[in-house]
């Protein structure tokens, strides 16, 4: 962990925008964040990360960056190699966790080697049918891109027919489609900040599933911090949580997102570059631990490093 001082006369670079299917709100979670930094007296650039990636950070003589990227070739590691091989310190985590936790299947391998309790599932792959997998259960299932984030791109499948159509839409977007066991109860999210778990955040969207308008959208969802759940299931949250966080070997902020049926709980994956935005998660739950959005990000920040 850096100290403020060392840090402060350094160039930093907020790494926003990107080529993702999540790039609008790369956008806000980076403009948000380069103005945090501002606020707090740090010399901040903000570079919307392209294919001319590092050709920009080499102009503009980065010496630190701070990813402000979602989704794919922000959040998977891509990113992560380059500036590693740039030699640039940055935020989160590093290569190999950055690129796992992209993938809900290795996610979720990984979770059952650890014991902590995730949704039966199958993986399709580009090429593959119905008939080359095992289903994880009876209706509704929920199908998804493996490597897509935000939301996007997800089915609730009822019926047959619904389950073809969401493979379909899914195979668009990855060639690795997850195939989900439903569970029906409280949606839940818990962040961790360096290792440190914040409150338990329980999430109600008004349309009744947390989709992406529904994660963008001031208004269109509850947020109950702290979540009422019992003392209990609020320990076995954050001790889950912490515990995909180590497992991945995740660093600086990350959220895990849950859900719980009569008391048992779920863990559907982990975040590694939670949002930013002025609905987000991260910066809630941060903030009821009385950890301010200007604070969240210098820590974030100080967090920087190589060889991760």
């Amino acid at each position: 962990m850096q100290q403020a001082n060392d840090i402060k006369h350094k160039k930093i670079a907020v790494l926003l925008g990107g080529l993702s299917s999540e790039r609008e709100v790369s956008l806000r979670t980076g403009d948000a964040v380069h103005k945090a930094l501002l606020d707090k007296g740090y010399d901040s650039i903000t570079i919307d990360a392209g294919r001319d990636l590092a050709e920009c950070l080499k102009e503009a003589q980065a010496e630190v960056a701070f990813i402000a990227l979602h989704g794919r070739y922000g959040e998977d590691g891509s990113v992560q190699g380059l500036l590693e091989l740039m030699g640039i310190p940055y935020t989160g985590s590093g290569v190999m966790a950055s690129s796992v936790a992209m993938d809900k299947v290795v996610t979720k391998q990984l979770m059952i080697h650890h014991g902590i309790e995730t949704p039966r599932f199958a993986a399709l792959r580009s090429g593959e049918t119905l008939a080359d997998v095992e289903l994880p259960g009876g209706f509704p299932l929920v199908v998804k891109p493996a490597r897509e984030g935000s939301t996007i791109g997800v089915t609730i499948a009822q019926e047959p027919a619904q389950l073809e159509k969401g493979i379909v839409e899914a195979l668009e977007m990855d060639d690795l489609v997850l195939i989900e066991e439903f569970i029906a109860g409280d949606e839940v999210t818990v962040g961790v900040l360096e290792g440190e778990v914040l409150p338990v955040i329980q999430v109600v969207p008004k349309s009744g599933f947390y989709d992406y308008s529904s994660k963008y959208t001031a208004g269109q969802t509850e947020y109950l911090l702290p979540a009422p759940q019992s003392d209990e299931v609020t320990a076995h949250l954050q001790k889950a949580a912490l515990a995909a966080y180590r497992a991945l070997d995740c660093r600086g902020g990350a959220r895990v997102d849950f859900m719980i049926r009569d008391g048992e709980i779920y863990c559907l994956e982990v975040n590694t570059i939670p949002g930013m935005t002025e609905t987000s998660l991260l910066p809630k739950a941060a903030g009821h631990a009385g950890i301010g959005f200007g604070e969240l990000t210098e820590r974030i920040l100080l967090g920087a490093g190589l060889r991760k």
